[in-house]
């Protein structure tokens, strides 16, 4: 083996190394979870909010030709979501902006993402997943206000779409 070879061998090494440990870092160290499907929920055809403590909910979230159920939820700022998404019919995506969501929604299955939005605004979800001739007005919305905070149960503005 040439020496060239060899360096190759090294720096390649290390650098998968690297990389090894700045995943496990992110893991442990900053809490970035990994979005995953998940088998111990089963798949759901209706979506709701569920607050689970304070400003802790669990989002059910279907999609299906053309949009998403709830269309919009309302929550406060700080909120933690753990984001359960499925589908009815074919293969969407959600793709929530101004964070690092981004699941696939498979028919059949449940996907999982957790994550925590802290600042007052509009945070669209968009599918990515080309889903039929309605896919570009397939959208939601999750609004965070303080007045969300105020009003208790009025998380979920039922039937906007």
């Amino acid at each position: 083996m040439e020496r060239s070879e060899k360096l190759i061998l090294v720096v390649s090494g290390t650098l998968m190394g690297v990389f090894l440990l700045l995943l496990v870092y992110s893991g442990l160290g900053l809490g970035v979870v990994v979005p995953t499907c998940i088998t111990d929920v089963r798949p759901f055809t209706q979506g709701r909010v569920e607050q689970r403590g304070p400003r802790q909910y669990d989002v059910y979230l279907v999609s299906r030709m053309w949009f998403f159920d709830p269309g919009e939820i309302r929550l406060p700022p700080g909120s933690e979501v753990n984001l359960y998404l499925s589908a009815l019919d074919v293969t969407h995506g959600a793709y929530i902006e101004g964070t690092n969501v981004n699941l696939m929604a498979v028919p059949g299955s449940v996907n999982f993402a957790r994550f925590r939005l802290e600042g007052e605004g509009v945070y669209r979800v968009l599918c990515h997943e080309y889903c039929g001739l309605g896919h570009q007005n397939m959208a939601g919305k999750i609004i965070i206000t303080r007045e969300a905070a105020a009003a208790p149960g009025a998380e979920l503005v039922a039937g906007a779409r």
